[in-house]
């Protein structure tokens, strides 16, 4: 996932990379629910090329993911993409005043401004690596949905109430303007 910077013209380069098994284990060390392997690759597409002395990568990438349906608990195959855009300028001889991120301008040529479509290149060679690592981390579910609809367990016997209908009562709730009644019986007899 490697691009050479001298390499680049002013017209796009098109590039293609495919996560490989050691991309996702170091994805998975940081994010407990993924499982083994991805249920589908993640592939990322990048047109490179320079504009003066910055470099532009856009492109997109795709990929799904197994997860767990954070109401009825099933698994089930989540697809994500997404697009980016970056402008890399050269670092020179600034460093960055956060050791993360002066020490992945180091490791990796390459370090994110704060909001991923800004950054900073030192070196003939820049790592999309962490790159790739950090949009896909962004870009998964909070609360994963295996549908929009989804119904979710019954809260009190643990049935899938997307599979099938529970027996157990579910009380009414109380109208919220039931506390009003006794607002208004309280204040007449204070008005007497």
């Amino acid at each position: 996932m490697k691009i050479l910077v001298d390499r680049l013209k002013e017209t796009p380069s098109e590039l293609r990379f495919e996560g490989s098994p050691g991309w996702w284990s170091e994805l998975r060390a940081g994010i407990a629910e993924l499982g083994d392997a991805p249920a589908q690759p993640f592939r990322f597409q990048v047109r490179a090329h320079r504009m003066g002395a910055d470099v532009y990568l856009e492109g997109g990438w795709s990929g799904a993911l197994e997860v767990g349906c954070s109401r009825c608990l099933a698994r089930y195959r989540h697809p994500l993409h997404e697009p980016f855009r970056l402008v890399l300028e050269p670092a020179g001889v600034r460093v960055p005043a956060d050791p993360e991120a002066a020490r992945a301008l180091e490791r990796f040529g390459i370090c994110l401004g704060d909001d991923l479509d800004t950054g900073w290149l030192r070196g003939p060679e820049i790592d999309l690596a962490e790159f790739f690592r950090e949009l896909v981390t962004l870009s998964m579910p909070v609360q994963p949905l295996c549908r929009e609809d989804c119904r979710g367990l019954c809260p009190r016997c643990g049935v899938d109430l997307n599979q099938e209908s529970c027996r157990c009562v579910q009380p009414s709730p109380a109208s919220p303007f039931a506390v009003l009644r006794t607002l208004r019986g309280g204040s007449s007899e204070g008005d007497a």
